[in-house]
């Protein structure tokens, strides 16, 4: 094992990195070209704003790292940043962990609203279509000032296609085919803006069935298809804009159960055939309404931002076909209006207003899991930034109110939730520093209070969770959580070398954990409770990419958390769900530039190193240790011109090329049955996968 990791830590020396995570380039831009870091711009507290000023950990992964990274859906996608993983349910289903916090705790926002979903639940993935994603920013860290309760950890920001410039049309057709699971994925966009009216429509369709592994082969009911559809019709004049955008997602995932033969130990297959498109039983129908008016307008010497959003969440789980059992209804009504204006010069912003949502929750089956409910959040902001001389200076408060009206539920007589109201008030801030020491030095601070108020799920539940195979007890004590998380960082970019650091200590009191209860066992399902408790986050991430040359690049990146319940005994000393240190590598050569009929052609080769993660919480085998793996992967590509303008781009990767068996410790397949003949319990993740994606864009 020494002797392989030598070998691993020398190729890191020669493997790619992270420049182009954090770029965004315009879909006129050529493949993987370089481009200073400084020049990016992100959401900070008072809008958009350079990377080089932002205090807080910052990434991008732009649209053509998008269109070029393997992956099954959009958090898939975003994972392969440092410091980002996911907690997946197959390939159909993944859910966004920063720095080693999940769940409630990342907020998702999505057509500039806050998605809600549903997302405390496991296998309850994100109702965003991929297809529609231009380029994605992440925020490392509490970003509760911005974005009130959940944003504890940070933040993912999809952003969709740019409005066309005025006088253009443009047509992207989109479409991909995975070898390993069959997943086929296409879509179709097609925007304009004529004499400042501006439009976008798109509709995807991605269908896959059963993944195969090394070992078991095809995993039974983990196929799955997802249908979306949007449209955008906006104003854009000298006062501002006003915009409406609507979507329609629906996915059909099977639920992967595990269960095994008892006497050959073969993953046993439910009613129908693994390789069929069709779903199984159990299965989800999950269905995403969202309607978004966006408005901006230029008042005095600011600019006055009002967003109000309609979303609809319908989750269907059946055991028998076409006859539900749970059905959560979810109505969601989302706010935001702030005034950004500008005092004392250019340099200094400060933005101002109010933000929340209202929601109601309702069961419309015959099994439950969690209480009706209604939900009234409300919070208030002011937030700064200034440049003076060379430190670029931000912070700002927050205050926020959650009120929470859970409804008493009988079932046969028997009361099945009981009624109760539990209110929460959270206070955050942040303040933070940039230091531009030279052209070529940035040096960075930042400290931030976080808050998250308790989930329905943690408070109330009382059920069977059939996607996580477990029967859930909430507990109506939990106080929210509040954390308090330090930033620092350095930047170095030259002309052959980008180099960030990023340290972080994160201290949250009365985090909320799910765990098993001993060997309680209610309708045949082991029980979980939550319950709370102090916690210690602290790690980093490191990223070098070095490029000698325009046509070479040479990177690697690192990243490591390590989360410890305090006070706590060896057993549960370590939080659930911590994602093993992580170390990637790559090493891309662009082959060909400004061809006339081949142009930006390139090819990478690219290492992924999971180390052992033997931090887990071991208390009533609520979690296992999880052995290291490396992973091989590899792609080419190139744009196909056709008189000086590109018509198509065109890609082949491949993943896991050496068909290494292994599971991620973040999988919730690995804690399905016990395979009785080889001892090892769960599914794999997926083998090799060869992947093909052609887009081909037009303008007019």
């Amino acid at each position: 094992m020494k002797s392989y990791l030598s070998i691993l830590l020398l190729l890191a020396c020669v493997g790619t990195a992270v420049a182009q995570e954090a770029v965004v380039l315009d879909s006129t831009d050529v493949f993987f070209r370089h481009i200073e870091l400084k020049q990016v711009v992100v959401t900070g507290p008072t809008g958009a704003v350079k990377m080089q000023d932002m205090s807080m950990p910052a990434g991008v992964v732009d649209r053509n790292s998008l269109r070029m990274t393997p992956a099954t859906n959009i958090v898939d996608a975003v994972a392969k940043l440092p410091g980002v993983s996911q907690v997946s349910t197959g390939s159909g289903i993944s859910k966004p962990v920063i720095r080693g916090l999940g769940y409630n705790r990342v907020v998702v926002v999505a057509d500039g609203v806050r998605q809600e979903g549903q997302q405390w639940g496991d296998e309850h993935g994100v109702e965003i279509d991929g297809n529609a994603v231009s380029s994605v920013e992440v925020l490392k860290g509490p970003a509760s000032l911005l974005y009130g309760s959940d944003a504890l950890a940070g933040v993912l920001k999809l952003n969709t296609d740019p409005v066309v410039p005025l006088g253009k049309m443009r047509v992207n057709v989109n479409t991909e085919y995975h070898s390993n699971s069959g997943l086929v994925n296409y879509s179709f966009n097609f925007g304009g803006n004529k004499q400042g009216l501006s439009w976008n429509i798109r509709y995807g369709d991605k269908f896959a069935h059963a993944y195969k592994t090394p070992i078991d082969g095809y995993v039974p009911n983990t196929q799955f298809r997802e249908r979306a559809l949007s449209g955008m019709l906006g104003v854009n004049k000298a006062w501002g804009h006003t915009r409406l955008t609507g979507s329609y997602f629906h996915l059909t995932p099977s639920i992967a159960e595990g269960w095994r033969d008892p006497l050959t130990g073969e993953l046993e297959q439910p009613y129908t055939d693994a390789k069929t498109y069709h779903h199984g039983l159990p299965y989800q129908q999950v269905y995403h309404y969202k309607a978004v008016l966006d408005n901006a307008f230029y008042v005095g010497e600011g600019r006055l931002n009002a967003v109000l959003a309609y979303q609809q969440n319908r989750r269907q789980e059946f055991d028998y076909p076409d006859e539900y059992g749970l059905y959560l209804k979810l109505h969601t009504v989302n706010y935001n209006v702030h005034y950004v204006t500008r005092r004392l010069g250019e340099d200094w912003r400060i933005t101002s207003g109010v933000s929340g949502m209202w929601q109601s929750s309702l069961n419309k089956g015959n099994e439950f899991l969690i209480p009706n409910y209604n939900l009234f959040d409300f919070g208030v902001f002011v937030t700064t930034t200034a440049n003076v001389g060379n430190w670029a200076l931000n912070g700002g408060m927050r205050f926020d109110n959650r009120h929470l009206d859970s409804r008493r539920l009988t079932e046969m007589g028997d009361v099945r939730f009981q009624a109760f109201k539990r209110n929460f008030n959270g206070f955050t801030a942040s303040v933070g520093a940039v230091w531009h020491a030279n052209e070529h030095l940035d040096l960075r601070a930042n400290a931030a209070r976080g808050f998250r108020a308790p989930n329905i799920s943690e408070l109330a539940s009382n059920g069977v969770h059939e996607g996580s195979l477990r029967y859930e007890v909430g507990n109506r004590d939990l106080k929210p959580e509040f954390s308090l998380q330090f930033d620092l960082g350095a930047e170095l970019t030259t002309s052959w070398l980008d180099a960030q650091l990023s340290l972080f200590s994160n201290r949250i009191d009365n985090y909320i954990f799910i765990h098993r209860t001993g060997a309680v066992i209610i309708d045949e399902f082991m029980t979980y409770r939550y319950d709370s408790g102090d916690a210690q986050l602290l790690g980093g991430e490191l990223a070098l990419d070095i490029h000698p040359w325009h046509f070479l690049h040479l990177g690697t990146s690192f990243a490591l958390v390590n989360a410890v319940q305090l006070h706590q005994p060896e057993e549960s000393k370590y939080l659930p769900f911590t994602p093993a240190p992580r170390w990637q590598s790559d090493i891309k050569w662009e082959i060909l530039h400004d061809g006339r009929v081949l142009n930006n052609a390139f090819v990478s080769l690219g290492v992924d190193y999971n180390f052992k993660q033997d931090h887990y919480y071991r208390a009533d085998n609520t979690e296992t240790a999880t052995p290291a793996y490396c992973l091989l992967n590899a792609a080419i590509g190139t744009d196909i011109m056709f008189k000086g303008q590109r018509v198509a781009c065109l890609s082949l990767m491949g993943t896991n090329l050496t068909n290494k068996a292994y599971q991620s410790h973040l999988s919730r397949l690995k804690y399905a049955e016990v395979n009785p003949v080889t001892g090892r319990q769960g599914v794999l993740n997926m083998g090799r996968n060869i992947i093909v994606k052609l887009t081909i864009p037009l303008e007019f």
